[in-house]
């Protein structure tokens, strides 16, 4: 009898080999030829390993194809940036013959820089699937695996039990209106943060806090603001704590969600404490409302895989949304935010490749770069101090209030005037820094940087940054 049930048993598992994909997905020649591929890229691409300027002879024809793309989009590129396909970590080539530093890294998303051999192989074996994208009602495999990963991850100091998949961060931020009215159904109003920045949908633009992302819409006013942290008032947590309460009575039972980034993103990096979130949080659970953390831009990069681990805050979880990192959208959600069918859907959840390279990023953040002792941490340390150097001695008093979070650094250059800001972003591009601006008043240069960042590029970075702010705007 005990000989019949293993017989059984091995029958099962060797079941697996009669699909046709599981020998895809070992075949030794398929794995030689995706290695010897990126191999091959890795050799060309280690041309790549420094800042270098425009070669001449590439100028005229970089800026016709910048001006060929700005006429076909119908505006110009922020930056004069037309990548040629190759980079190599924290660098990156781009059509008139330059190298940059990228420290913005498509506002978040290359975690592992350019061209990470590993990534790469993942991608590879994500694009030999048989579809290009994947949806909620087809998912392969490796849809599969990606979700596990992510329920793993997330549950570890939450109550957060499913994900879901959509194609952008935006979406991602919509599904989760959707679970918290459901839900919390009459409700519909949405309390967020001022400077709050949630995505580019007709809704999403409703919870940013910025004019300029809506002119020409409609005011819906579905959405209530709270003042942010501010760390100069001791008593700014109080503050936000009676709007909120203020919102609750003047609204009662209306308000289906609380929305907050654990750190602005496009706000400005200004580090939040979590005595400032958890009375607000708690009033949250009384009231029945749901705690929504929008971790697009912060997910992985604060030093745990989620800020809400970095500050604590798991318990009050019920709904997270990311994106970025994971090169795809998803929503985290808890058991009670699990929406009744046909509430979510969506014809594309993600490509092949991207889910393939995701969970190989996920896993490769597992490898010493989470945690308090973590790289992602160390990086921070070291680029901060390095700027708060300058700004004592060279660059005196021109690169103030430096911090932000992990991967996530930002600092004020000058006065903080948005002219000065945008300049400072510009001429740190032409001496090869590739930087964004965030924040209001002061406007902040901000960098994401990658987790694969090196301390000689750290180094390089630093006299890069000192040398655009001597040569003054």
């Amino acid at each position: 009898m005990l000989s019949a049930i293993k017989d059984a048993i091995a029958k099962v598992q060797n079941s697996d080999e009669l699909l046709t994909g599981r020998k895809l997905d070992h075949d030794p020649v398929v794995e030689g030829l995706v290695n010897d591929l990126v191999d091959e890229v890795m050799v060309i691409n280690s041309a790549i390993q420094t800042i270098q300027p425009p070669q001449p002879t590439l100028v005229d024809r970089s800026k016709n194809k910048l001006d060929h793309i700005g006429a076909l989009r119908g505006r110009p590129l922020y930056h004069p940036y037309v990548g040629t396909g190759a980079g190599q970590g924290v660098y990156v080539e781009i059509e008139d013959g330059s190298v940059k530093m990228d420290l913005i890294n498509g506002i978040g998303i290359h975690i592992m820089g350019h061209s990470h051999p590993r990534v790469m192989k993942a991608a590879v074996r994500g694009a030999l699937s048989d579809v290009v994208m994947q949806g909620n009602i087809q998912p392969n495999n490796e849809y599969i695996k990606l979700t596990e990963k992510l329920v793993q991850i997330a549950g570890r100091n939450s109550k957060l039990k499913h994900a879901w998949f959509s194609t952008c961060g935006t979406m991602a931020n919509e599904n989760a209106v959707k679970m918290a009215r459901q839900k919390n159904t009459p409700a519909k109003m949405i309390v967020a943060m001022k400077n709050a920045f949630a995505g580019r949908s007709t809704m999403m633009a409703e919870v940013t806090d910025n004019p300029a992302y809506k002119q020409g819409l409609p005011e819906y006013n579905e959405v209530l603001r709270i003042p942010n942290y501010d760390k100069k008032d001791p008593k700014s947590a109080d503050t936000a704590l009676r709007t909120l309460k203020e919102h609750a009575a003047k609204f009662d039972k209306q308000i289906a969600a609380f929305s907050f980034e654990p750190m602005l993103g496009e706000g400005g990096f200004v580090p939040t404490p979590r005595e400032f979130y958890v009375p607000m949080l708690e009033f949250c659970k009384q009231q029945k409302i749901a705690v929504w953390a929008d971790e697009v831009q912060t997910f992985a990069r604060t030093g745990e895989f989620f800020a809400f681990e970095t500050m604590g805050l798991g318990e009050y979880m019920d709904i997270v949304t990311i994106a970025k990192t994971v090169q795809l959208g998803a929503t985290l959600y808890t058991e009670e935010y699990n929406p009744k069918p046909g509430l979510i859907a969506g014809t594309f959840s993600g490509g092949s490749s991207a889910m393939t390279a995701g969970l190989e990023i996920l896993e490769m953040l597992e490898e010493g770069y989470i945690g308090p002792n973590g790289r992602i941490i160390q990086i921070h340390n070291q680029f901060i101090a390095g700027i708060n150097r300058l700004n004592e001695t060279t660059c005196k008093g021109l690169l103030s209030d430096a911090g932000g979070m992990g991967l996530m650094i930002a600092f004020t250059p000058f006065d903080g005037k948005k002219e000065q800001a945008e300049g400072f972003v510009k001429k740190l591009f032409k001496n090869g820094i590739i930087a964004f601006t965030c924040g209001k008043d002061p406007i902040r240069i901000r960098f994401l940087v990658p987790a694969i960042i090196q301390e000689s590029d750290i180094a390089l970075a630093l006299q890069v940054i000192e040398k655009t702010v001597l040569e003054g705007l």
